[in-house]
């Protein structure tokens, strides 16, 4: 899965563990998901939405 995760993340300024920091998760996770070797779960794609103010499908796209 695709995701607009790092670019989102960079926009705002923020190092991998300052968004680790507020998902609540390691750096190493947030590390995963931009390269695509994590697709997250339901409830931290939701956190992610609020976090950015955008939509899921906004963020994540399905195929390579």
């Amino acid at each position: 899965m695709r995701n607009r995760i790092r670019e989102l993340r960079v926009e705002r300024g923020w190092s991998q563990a300052d968004l680790a920091e507020k998902l609540e998760v390691s750096r190493q996770s947030v590390n995963a998901i931009e390269t695509g070797k994590f697709d997250p779960s339901l409830p931290l794609a939701f956190k992610l939405s609020r976090l950015f103010g955008r939509k899921i499908d906004s963020m994540f796209q399905d195929g390579e």
